[in-house]
């Protein structure tokens, strides 16, 4: 038990960095997609647009700061990591429009935002960021 406890404390603070850079990468989204929406722009083309508005801060973040990555970074992570992400606003596009039909517009972006981050979150702790076989 005594072995878990670091690791657990470990995942709650990678948890809690993902969190923080989300907050961050999210307010970015919000902002362009409501601006892009209000400008006439269809909604999933204002997602895809302001889904990407975010990406590329969020791959320097999350590498360095949320996950530690101590390795060079190199095409297969970052091919990684763009798939994950694409996983992700397909994901987080799929809730959007359908939620948009059930309720008002601000509803529907939050419930695909808080799919899209979960999905984000397992795709990059488990497969784009995680650690070699030989460090876990």
């Amino acid at each position: 038990m005594n072995e878990s406890l670091p690791t657990f404390r470990k995942e709650k603070q990678a948890i809690w960095r993902f969190a923080v850079v989300g907050v961050g990468n999210t307010m970015v989204d919000f902002a362009v997609f409501f601006l892009l929406t209000a400008a006439g722009v269809p909604t999933a083309i204002a997602q895809v647009v302001s889904y990407g508005a975010g990406v590329a801060n969020s791959y320097v973040w999350n590498r360095r700061w949320t996950f530690q990555m101590k390795q060079r970074a190199n095409i297969g992570e970052l091919l990684r990591f763009l798939a994950v992400n694409g996983l992700s606003l397909g994901v987080s596009l799929v809730v959007l429009l359908a939620a948009e039909r059930l309720g008002p517009l601000w509803l529907a972006k939050g419930a695909a935002t808080i799919m899209g981050m979960a999905v984000n979150f397992i795709g990059s702790r488990c497969w784009v960021f995680a650690a070699p076989r030989s460090e876990r």
